[in-house]
C-alpha cells in the first residue's frame, strides 16, 4: 500500500513538471503561425538526418577530413605538379624493376592464319623463359609450393581428361561433381568437421574469404543489422578489405599485441557492437606467420552469438598435419566451439594446381547464405554456389587427383620437412646480430626486421644475391615463406649465410641511403595521404597490361600536372 502511495506522489510531481514544460513551450510558440512550426520541424529533421549520415559513415570523420585536406593540397598549382612528378617517378622506378617491355613486341591482333601446334608450343616456351627470377632453385619465398615434376605430369594428364568440363553443368559432368564433393568432404575431415560440416571449392583464397563474408553479411541482414561490420586483426589478409569494399561492409581493424604479433583480445572485445557480423582470426597470418588466439576469440563468438571465421588459406594444409608430423599446435579448427567457417588453399600446401581453394562451414545453415539464385531469369532458374558461374573442371579434377595421390602419409612427410626447415631458419636468424624475428612463428613463415638499419637494404642485398623475398610494412620487415623448394639440400643454410653476409656489409655503413625497390617500400609507408599509394599501385597495375613501348608512354600515372 505504501508503494502505491509513493508512486502516486511521483506521478503528481511528474505531471506538474510536464504541465509546466508544456506551458513554457506553448508560450514560446505564441504568435507563431502553424506553417512556421511545420517548416521549422521539417528543416530540423532534415538537418538531423544529414548530420547523422555525415558523422556515422563506414569511414571515420578524421579520415575523411584528412583526405579532403590532401585533395585540396593537390589542387594547388605548384604543389600539385610537384606531387604528380614524384608519383610518376615512383611508378617509373617500379616499372624499371620489371623490365617487361624492353625490346619486346606484343601481339595486338589475331594472326591472319592460325599457327600450327609446333609453332604455338615454340612461342609458349619463349614466353615461359622470360624473366630473370628462377623459382626452381629454392630462392623464392612462397609462390611455388611444390614444383615436383611427377606431380606436374599428373596435373597435365588429369587436366586433359577434364579440359572441357564445367561443374555448372551437373547433368553432363556428374563425375566432376563427385570429385568436388569429395575434395570438400576430405578437407572437412582434416579440419575436424562434423556430419553437418560442408563447403565449396573456389578459385583461390580471396574468393573463399569473399564468400564467407558474403554469407555472414546476408545473415546479418536477416538479423536486422543494417550496417554489418567485420572485426579482423590488422594482420588479416587484404581479401577482407576487398570483401568489405565489394559488399558494402565496414572492416574494423583490431590491433596486435606488439610482442606476440597476435590479435589483442581485449581490443577485439571492446570493438564488438550490435553491428558486428563476423569475427576473424588467421592460422597463420601472412605477414609474420603467427597463429592468432583462436580459442579466446571463439569464446567471444559463443558469448555474443557471432559467426567466427578462421582464415587458414596460407597454412591450412600444414597445420592439419603438424600434430602427426611431431609439431602439435593449439586447437584451431571445427573442434573449437564457436568456429563457424574456415578457408584453406589447396593450391598452396595442398600442392594442387593454381586456382583451387576451399571454403568450409561448420553447418549447412551458414553455406545457404553463400549461394546465389536468380529465380526469375528468362534463361531458367540460375543457381550458383560461388562467385564464378562457369568454373574450370580440369582444376577441380587435378586438385582431387593431387590429394588422392599424395595421401595423408605424403602430406605428413612434406609438412615435417617444411616445419623443420622453417624452425632451423627461425633459430639461426635469432642468433644473427642486428636481426629481430617478429613473434614466435609456428608454421612456415618467418618475418624479421632490424633496429640497426633499414631492413629494405637487406631486401636489396638479398635480391642481388639471387633471392626473391616478400617485403612487409607497419612495421618494416621482410619474410620468407618456406616451401618444398627450400627443403632441398643446402638451400636453408645458404639463405642464413647470405643473410649474415648481407647484414655484415650493411653494418659497415648502417645509415646509408636505401635505393631501388627498397626505397619505394620505405617511401610508401611514410606517405600520410594513402590515396597517393593507391594511385601509384593502380598505375602499376595498368602497366602490367600495357602493350605499348614504355618510352612512348612515359607517364602511365597521368600528366605531370595535377588533375
Amino acid at each position: 500500500m505504501d508503494l502505491w502511495k509513493t508512486l502516486e506522489i511521483y506521478k503528481e510531481v511528474g505531471l506538474k513538471y510536464l504541465y509546466e514544460i508544456r506551458a513554457y513551450v506553448n508560450g514560446l510558440c505564441s504568435g507563431v503561425e502553424p506553417w512556421q512550426i511545420i517548416t521549422a520541424t521539417f528543416v530540423t529533421t532534415l538537418l538531423a538526418v544529414w548530420l547523422y549520415e555525415f558523422l556515422f559513415q563506414p569511414e571515420s570523420l578524421s579520415s575523411r577530413f584528412k583526405k579532403q585536406c590532401f585533395k585540396i593540397l593537390r589542387k594547388m598549382p605548384y604543389v600539385g605538379a610537384q606531387i604528380q612528378k614524384k608519383l610518376n617517378k615512383t611508378v617509373d622506378d617500379m616499372i624499371s624493376t620489371l623490365n617487361l617491355n624492353s625490346g619486346m613486341s606484343y601481339v595486338k591482333a589475331l594472326p591472319a592464319k592460325g599457327l600450327d601446334q609446333a609453332k604455338v608450343l615454340e612461342k609458349v616456351k619463349e614466353y615461359n623463359s622470360m624473366g630473370e627470377v628462377r623459382w626452381d632453385n629454392g630462392r623464392v619465398s612462397g609462390a611455388v609450393y611444390s614444383g615436383e615434376e611427377k606431380l606436374t605430369e599428373l596435373f597435365v594428364k588429369v587436366y586433359a581428361e577434364f579440359a572441357w568440363s564445367n561443374p555448372l553443368h551437373a547433368d553432363i559432368f556428374p563425375g566432376l561433381l563427385k570429385m568436388e564433393a569429395e575434395v570438400i568432404r576430405m578437407t572437412c575431415t582434416l579440419f575436424n568437421g562434423g556430419p553437418e560440416s560442408c563447403g565449396s571449392m573456389t578459385a583461390g583464397g580471396t574468393e573463399s574469404i569473399l564468400l564467407a563474408c558474403k554469407a555472414y553479411r546476408d545473415l546479418a541482414f536477416e538479423k536486422g543489422i543494417k550496417h554489418p561490420e567485420i572485426l579482423a586483426p590488422v594482420s588479416a589478409h587484404a581479401a577482407f578489405d576487398k570483401a568489405a569494399h565489394y559488399f558494402g561492409m565496414k572492416l574494423v581493424h583490431i590491433p596486435l599485441d606488439k610482442t606476440t604479433m597476435r590479435v589483442d583480445i581485449k581490443a577485439m572485445t571492446r570493438a564488438i557492437s550490435k553491428n558486428t557480423a563476423m569475427l576473424v582470426c588467421s592460422a597463420p597470418q601472412f605477414p609474420h606467420g603467427i597463429i592468432d588466439p583462436i580459442e579466446d576469440v571463439a569464446k567471444l563468438a559463443v558469448k555474443y552469438k557471432i559467426p567466427f571465421h578462421v582464415d587458414a588459406c596460407l597454412g591450412g594444409f600444414l597445420i592439419v598435419f603438424m600434430k602427426k608430423a611431431g609439431f602439435p599446435l593449439q586447437p584451431f579448427d571445427f573442434g573449437v566451439k564457436g568456429v563457424t567457417s574456415i578457408s584453406a588453399d589447396t593450391h598452396k600446401y595442398g600442392y594442387a594446381p593454381k586456382g583451387s581453394s576451399v571454403i568450409l562451414y561448420s553447418d549447412k545453415k551458414y553455406r545457404r547464405y553463400q549461394f546465389f539464385v536468380a529465380a526469375d531469369w528468362q534463361g531458367g532458374i540460375y543457381a550458383s554456389p560461388s562467385i564464378s558461374g562457369s568454373r574450370p573442371g580440369g582444376i577441380i579434377a587435378a586438385c582431387w587427383a593431387t590429394m588422392m595421390h599424395i595421401g595423408e602419409d605424403g602430406y605428413v612427410t612434406a609438412t615435417k620437412k617444411i616445419i623443420e626447415t622453417a624452425r632451423f631458419i627461425d633459430s639461426e636468424l635469432r642468433k644473427t646480430n642486428n636481426i629481430i624475428v617478429f613473434g614466435k612463428p609456428q608454421v612456415s613463415v618467418i618475418a624479421f626486421g632490424s633496429d640497426s638499419f633499414d631492413i629494405f637494404r637487406l631486401t636489396n642485398s638479398m635480391t642481388a644475391k639471387g633471392w626473391n623475398l616478400n617485403c612487409m610494412q607497419f612495421p618494416s620487415s621482410i619474410h620468407i615463406c618456406v616451401t618444398l623448394q627450400h627443403i632441398k639440400p643446402g638451400v636453408a643454410t645458404q639463405f642464413v649465410k647470405d643473410i649474415r653476409e648481407s647484414v655484415a656489409e650493411i653494418m659497415a655503413n648502417p645509415r646509408a641511403k636505401t635505393t631501388g625497390m627498397g626505397a619505394v617500400y620505405g617511401m610508401a609507408q611514410s606517405i600520410p595521404d594513402r590515396s597517393m599509394v593507391t594511385e601509384v599501385s593502380k598505375a602499376f597495375l595498368d602497366y602490367l597490361y600495357n602493350t605499348d613501348d614504355v618510352a612512348r608512354n612515359k607517364h602511365l600515372n597521368g600528366s605531370p600536372t595535377p588533375h
